[in-house]
C-alpha cells in the first residue's frame, strides 16, 4: 500500500462548498488525507504539525496565498509539494506549466512523481516564490476590500488601480547589489516571469537561476500606467519610457515615507525592506 498524502486546503477559497470539493479530492484516491484550514494562523499550524510529523510529501489546495504559506511553514525540511491552484490568480502554478482547475489532473502530476527545485526569496519576515510589489500594486491590494472582492471579482483591483494611481506617488530608493541607486514611485520584483492575470512581466526570469528580476517604475499617473501596460503588453517592457529593468541577487528597497509590500498577492509589510534568496530551494511536482 503506498504511503498517504496529507492535503491542506482552505473551503473559504472555493466557489465550491468546502463540502462538495472534500469529496471530489477524496475521489481520486484513497491516500489523500485532507487537512482543513479554518484561517491562515491554522494553515501555518497545521503545515508545522505535519513537517514535525516527518511527511516526505504534502499536497496544498488553494490561491497563492495559501501555498505561500504553506511553503513557508515547510522550507525548512525535505518536503516535496504537491499543488492544486484553486485560487484567483493561480500565478505560481502557471509559471509551473500546472493544469488550472481540473483536480484531478494536479492529483496525476503528483502521481508521476517528476520534480523541479525553484528559488525562494525572502522579503523581511515573509517570503515568496512568485513575484512582490513594493508600493503602487501592494496599494492597490491594501484599497480592495473584501465585499467588492465578492462582488467584482478581479475586476475589484481594476476600480483600486484608478484611484491609487491618481494619489501622489512616493519616492522609492532601490538599492541593487551593485550598489546603483535607482529611484522609482514604485517596484515590482519577479523570482518568476508572470504577474497579475498572467502577463508575461518579467521577460528574462527564471526561478531557480538564484536572481530577482526588478522593475522600477518612474511614475504612477494613469497615463503613465497606460503606457507601462501597453509596453509590457507588447513584451517591450525594457524599452518602454519610464521602466528600469535590472537582475540582481538581492535589493533593498527605501522610501520617504512608509510604503507597503506585497509577496505573492498578499500584504507583508511597510519599507523600508531587504529581499535576499533563501539558502534552501523548494522542491515540487510539476507535469
Amino acid at each position: 500500500m503506498s504511503k498517504k498524502i496529507p492535503l491542506i486546503f482552505n473551503p473559504s477559497a472555493h466557489a465550491e462548498k468546502g463540502k462538495q470539493f472534500a469529496e471530489r479530492l477524496r475521489s481520486f484516491s484513497d491516500r489523500i488525507e485532507l487537512y482543513e484550514t479554518k484561517d491562515h494562523f491554522h494553515l501555518k499550524e497545521i503545515a508545522s504539525e505535519l513537517v514535525s510529523e516527518g511527511w516526505s510529501k504534502i499536497a496544498v489546495a488553494g490561491g497563492d496565498g495559501t501555498i505561500n504559506a504553506v511553503i513557508e511553514s515547510i522550507l525548512s525540511s525535505e518536503i516535496e509539494l504537491g499543488i492544486f491552484p484553486t485560487g484567483t490568480m493561480n500565478l505560481f502554478a502557471r509559471e509551473l506549466g500546472l493544469p488550472l482547475n481540473k483536480l484531478k489532473e494536479c492529483w496525476q502530476v503528483i502521481e508521476k512523481g517528476k520534480k523541479r527545485k525553484v528559488d525562494v526569496f525572502k522579503a523581511g519576515e515573509s517570503i515568496f516564490v512568485q513575484v512582490a510589489g513594493v508600493g503602487y500594486d501592494a496599494k492597490i491590494i491594501k484599497e480592495t476590500s473584501w465585499e467588492n472582492k465578492k462582488k467584482f471579482g478581479r475586476f475589484s483591483y481594476l476600480i483600486s488601480a484608478f484611484s491609487v494611481a491618481n494619489q501622489d506617488p512616493p519616492v522609492i530608493r532601490v538599492i541593487p547589489e551593485s550598489g546603483k541607486i535607482i529611484e522609482g514611485a514604485f517596484v515590482l520584483i519577479g523570482n518568476g516571469a508572470l504577474y497579475g492575470p498572467a502577463l508575461r512581466l518579467f521577460s528574462e526570469a527564471s526561478n531557480d537561476d538564484r536572481l530577482l528580476d526588478v522593475m522600477v517604475f518612474n511614475n504612477q499617473s494613469p497615463t503613465d500606467i497606460l503606457r507601462y501596460v501597453s509596453g509590457i503588453t507588447l513584451g517591450r517592457a525594457e524599452k518602454t519610457k519610464g521602466i528600469e529593468y535590472v537582475k540582481t541577487s538581492r535589493i533593498r528597497v527605501e522610501s520617504d515615507i512608509e510604503v507597503p509590500f506585497e509577496v505573492d498577492g498578499e500584504l507583508a509589510g511597510v519599507t523600508p525592506i531587504d529581499f535576499l534568496p533563501c539558502n534552501k530551494q523548494l522542491t515540487v511536482f510539476v507535469p
